[in-house]
Formats: structure tokens, C-alpha cells, sequence
């Protein structure tokens, strides 16, 4: 069915149902409900073409995917953040535009974004501690948001993000509570605002306890399997190892696992562990008690959060900066005890 047919169905003008449908304020609340409700009952689906042509937008959102040798985003967690922008997008009758450029290049593909006029607005992905992106953003004037944020930014943005540092804090509390001293960090990549604010919040954890923050015991990198995996290994082969590890993604937390494993060191028992989930759709633990305990915060809800902010921002035309900061929720389970009896006289690390 198409806007003519629609409009003769409910006998009214092209012209008001397509005001009702794109919410415009001198449509009645009664004629706009009447609307959807008739667009809904006979699948109607506006065309993303006219719909820009008549409104002057691309109808379009970008996504542009750095790739690095140093950092990959295309991974299980960018997967969710793409799902949940998308759920709003489709709502909205909006369409996702994804582009992978070079992280050398991405100053001029910006700025070649901005002067084709193909989409309305961008989300930013992977922020780094002073991301040099954000203010090149706001010099040529395209409508952005950031999924997390840019500690040493100069330039007042738009974002939504986890609240790192409290998370982390609390992680390596639950964990000291516990009778841990020995605990490692096994944290993403240097550089990024996220990993900052989480190593913040455990050394802040520690040094109010009066524990000695070991260097030794902090490792960074791509957040792996096999990350996790080779530095819980060199951790566990020290020879004052970590009786708790906190671990920043729950990909890396399976490394690990497995490291454990292989030194026949029992999870919950004789190693505590601690991960940041992300609650991915594809590795969700449904029913009982969680393998993991983790600080919790689902970034497919937080890829919907950003993306209806965002078109907002777009449809508002405002420059007035909106935020969200998001507790993680700390879950209890199997891979967290009390330390091992024979740690249990140590007081400093």
C-alpha cells in the first residue's frame, strides 16, 4: 500500500497523513492515532526517499567502524550496540548507514560525510581518553553522539555511557571484602576512555584499603579470549600470584577460564573473578546462578538509548548537549568465595 491508497482509506489528504506520520504538531492527537493505527492495520510502510525529499534530511544515521591493527570494533559487543541503534532506526524510519575507513583516514572521511549530505547524524564509537574526533565533529557541524565518552574532550557533546570507574570500584570492593589482596586487572586497551575510568576506579578501590597497587598486575590489550587467556596465565605463574582477577570484558574473561584450567585452579574456590558484562545476546547465561560474577550493563539497550537520543538531537536541531550515565548492577555468582585459607593471613600486596 502506498501514501495515495493509505489516504483514501481513512478518507483524508495525502498531505495530513503524511504530517500525522511524520508527527508534525498542527495534526490533531486523535487524527494522528487514527493514522497509525491504519498504517499499522495495513502494514504500511512510508518511502525512506520521499519521506527525506520532503523533509530535507538523508533519513539516514552513520556508523563509521574505525579499522586499526591495534583496535578491532567489529566484535560481539559492537554487534549489540548496532542491534539496539537499529530497533530505534527502524522505528523511526530511519536507515543505518555502516562504513569502515581507515583510522588514519577518518579526519577526511568526515568531513567527506559531512559535505555529500548522506546522513543526518553519526554515533561515535570507541572513544579514546583525548579523542581528536569530537572536536572535528563540531567544527564541520555534524549532529553526533558518543557511545561512552571523551575524559579530556575540550568540547561539550552529546553521550550515553556506563558508569566505569563506580563499576570497577565496586567490583574491586566486593573482592577486598572478600579477604583478596593479590587482584589482578586484566583491562582493554590502553588509551581508551573506558579503560581509564575502569583501572581509576580499582586503584581507587585499592588504596583506600591501604593496598600497594602492583604495576605487575595490571594488563591491557584487545579484549580477547586469548588476552585474557595469556594474561592470567603470566599473572598465575608469578611467584606471589593473584588470588582474584578483575577482567573488563566477559570475552576475556573465558581466557581466563581456561588459564585457570589449565593450572587445575578451581573458579570460586581456590580463584575469584569478577567481569564487566555487557549482557550480550549471544552469550547470555538465562536461568540459575550466573557462571560469573559481574558488574552488569547491557550495551544493546544502551545502542537504543544512543540512537534515540541522537534522533532527537536531529529532528530538534539543537546543539544543547544530552547525556546519560548508566549504573552496571553488580550479579553474584559461581566464580566468586572468599580468599583461600592459605592467602587468608596476607594483608598487603
Amino acid at each position: 500500500m502506498n501514501l495515495r491508497e493509505l489516504a483514501l482509506q481513512l478518507g483524508l489528504s495525502q498531505t495530513t497523513v503524511s504530517r500525522a506520520l511524520n508527527g508534525y504538531p498542527e495534526v490533531s492527537e486523535a487524527t494522528r492515532k487514527r493514522v497509525r493505527d491504519a498504517a499499522d492495520k495495513f502494514s504500511y510502510r512510508p518511502n525512506t526517499r520521499a519521506k527525506g525529499l520532503a523533509t530535507g534530511r538523508s533519513m539516514a544515521v552513520g556508523h563509521v567502524i574505525p579499522v586499526s591493527d591495534q583496535h578491532e570494533m567489529v566484535n560481539p559487543i559492537f554487534a549489540d550496540v548496532i542491534a539496539g541503534a537499529g530497533e530505534a532506526y527502524a522505528e523511526a524510519g530511519y536507515d543505518l548507514v555502516l562504513s569502515l575507513v581507515g583510522a588514519r583516514d577518518e579526519a577526511a572521511f568526515y568531513r567527506d560525510l559531512a559535505s555529500r549530505g548522506t546522513i543526518d547524524g553519526i554515533i561515535v564509537h570507541g572513544p579514546r581518553h583525548n579523542d581528536p574526533r569530537l572536536p572535528l565533529l563540531k567544527e564541520i557541524g555534524l549532529p553526533f553522539l558518543v557511545h561512552g565518552r571523551s575524559s579530556l574532550a575540550d568540547v561539550s557533546y552529546s553521550w550515553v555511557d556506563v558508569n566505569n570507574r563506580s563499576a570497577f570500584y565496586r567490583a574491586a570492593g566486593l573482592l577486598l571484602d572478600l579477604g583478596h589482596r593479590r587482584i589482578g586487572l586484566i583491562n582493554g586497551l590502553a588509551g581508551m576512555d573506558f579503560a581509564v575510568r575502569r583501572e581509576d576506579g580499582y586503584r581507587r578501590a585499592l588504596t583506600e584499603r591501604g593496598i600497594h597497587v602492583d604495576p605487575d598486575l595490571i594488563a591491557e590489550g584487545e579484549m580477547t579470549e586469548a588476552h585474557g587467556w595469556a594474561s592470567a596465565r603470566e599473572m598465575l605463574s608469578m611467584p606471589d600470584p593473584p588470588t582474584a582477577f578483575l577482567v573488563s570484558s566477559i570475552i576475556s574473561a573465558f581466557g581466563v577460564r581456561r588459564a585457570a584450567a589449565e593450572q587445575d585452579i578451581a573458579l570460586g574456590s581456590e580463584l575469584s573473578v569478577v567481569v564487566f558484562d555487557d549482557d550480550l545476546s549471544y552469550f547470555r547465561s538465562d536461568g540459575g546462578v550466573p557462571q560469573f560474577t559481574s558488574v552488569r550493563s547491557s550495551v544493546r539497550e544502551a545502542g537504543r538509548m544512543a540512537a534515540e537520543m541522537l534522533l532527537d538531537i536531529i529532528r530538534e536541531g539543537s546543539d544543547e548537549p544530552r547525556q546519560r550515565l548508566l549504573e552496571a548492577e553488580l550479579t553474584i555468582g559461581r566464580s566468586t568465595g572468599p580468599v583461600p585459607t592459605h592467602e587468608g593471613s596476607k594483608t598487603t600486596g
